[in-house]
């Protein structure tokens, strides 16, 4: 068993950086840097076909969930950040067997006015797809794009786009991602020697529970992402970028996330974490192009990653392997089948149907990369994990993320 546990847990790492391993959810603190409060830390993304969750929505929408702020209390008001930009990217592709290039075809970006007496914040929406971007400011109906307060019901704001519109939902939700990272932060300590040697416990220790996230969810029409295109399948992934001070007028990304997995772990160097916040997928996919230039950038982090899988016992065939699976770090949704992140993998071996909310990640991660030895980390969003605790039950309509704590 202890040998199992090895194995995936070397594998596993493979989910906590972008080049050597997967930039991932739930990165629920990495990166952390002066400049970048929790309102700008990414912890998840989910991308789903609507039906799958709600067998009486509309067949061709698609559902992004983009989660910040990690961490935040109960009954307390947060706030999306004023001074960013908060977007999902995709890539139009044409096959689920088809490399990721990491390369931007379309956009939805938000950006917050500060905060009124009732606790709303303005939304202005920027869409670009097939070389047209738009700013919008209003609803179809004329009214302002606003945020849900803490103690109200779901706004829902329906903003009018070519190809019919879009649907935005913006505000606080119960954090829907679970995983027992105290006891994985052991079990690691321990494979690397720094500790006892411990397995998962059961139950096991939900460490989101009671927590909320600020979410941002988009509902989105396939006609409007296809941009007159066949494609059925996207690849997606989020960003949050600030103004450079050093570039008055330009913006510098701070923030990136798309595959869920471990990732706050195994990479250890933070200015490493910091770095790969900095760049896009496209990046990764220059570095497994061969281009030098990119090849070098990433040798330390690729350096200090590969230290970690040999500590592991992981061997150079088994990295090669699982980085043609998981590189570039890209949310890929086949939408020819149900979504769900088991549901089916790609010749690579790379999952193709994108994130459900109920998803269990983890286990998923561990069962496949243990060719089902290991089982998972005893955490589950239904519960009762340790303590009795489990989740809210999710809303049977838009946005579907449970009400906040």
């Amino acid at each position: 068993m202890r040998n199992s546990i090895k194995a995936i847990l070397a594998s596993a790492a493979l989910g906590l950086a972008a080049v050597g391993a997967f930039v991932a959810a739930s990165d629920h603190d990495d990166g952390e840097a002066d400049t970048k409060a929790r309102a700008l830390n990414l912890t998840d993304l989910y991308v789903f076909r609507e039906i799958d969750q709600n067998p009486r929505a509309k067949a061709d929408d698609l559902i992004f969930v983009m989660n910040t702020n990690p961490r935040s209390l109960a009954r307390q008001q947060y706030y999306f950040s004023t001074n960013a930009r908060y977007e999902f990217r995709l890539t139009r592709v044409l096959g689920k067997d088809d490399p990721a290039t990491g390369q931007t075809d379309a956009f939805f970006r938000l950006e917050f006015g500060a905060p009124d007496k009732s606790g709303q914040q303005s939304i202005t929406l920027t869409a670009s797809r097939a070389g047209v971007t738009r700013t919008v400011k209003a609803t179809a109906d004329g009214k302002p794009i606003l945020t849900t307060p803490l103690t109200a019901k779901p706004i829902i704001n329906q903003v009018p786009l070519d190809r019919g519109a879009i649907s935005v939902f913006a505000g606080l939700r119960e954090d829907p991602f679970f995983f027992d990272v105290e006891q994985f932060f052991r079990v690691r300590a321990g494979l690397a020697g720094l500790g006892p040697s411990v397995g998962f416990r059961s139950p096991g220790h939900d460490f989101t529970a009671g927590y909320n996230v600020n979410s941002i969810v988009v509902r989105a029409p396939m006609e409007w992402l296809t941009a007159g295109s066949i494609a059925k399948t996207f690849d997606v992934w989020t960003t949050i970028s600030i103004p450079d001070p050093a570039k008055p007028g330009e913006w510098r990304q701070v923030e990136r996330l798309a595959r869920p997995a471990v990732n706050e772990g195994l990479l250890l160097t933070n200015d490493y974490l910091n770095t790969l916040n900095a760049v896009g997928p496209d990046f990764e996919a220059a570095v497994l192009a061969g281009d030098k230039a990119a090849g070098e950038a990433a040798a330390p982090i690729v350096g200090e990653i590969s230290t970690v899988l040999k500590l592991l016992g992981n061997s150079p065939e088994r990295i090669s392997a699982l980085l043609g699976a998981f590189l570039p770090d890209v949310m890929r949704i086949d939408t020819t089948g149900p979504s769900g992140y088991a549901n089916d993998l790609n010749k690579r071996g790379s999952p193709v149907r994108g994130r459900m909310l109920k998803d269990d990640v983890i286990d998923i991660t561990l069962q496949v990369l243990s060719n089902g030895a290991v089982k998972g980390d005893n955490v589950s969003y239904d519960g009762p994990n340790a303590g009795g605790t489990k989740h809210k039950p999710l809303l049977g309509e838009f946005p579907y993320l449970a009400d906040p704590n």
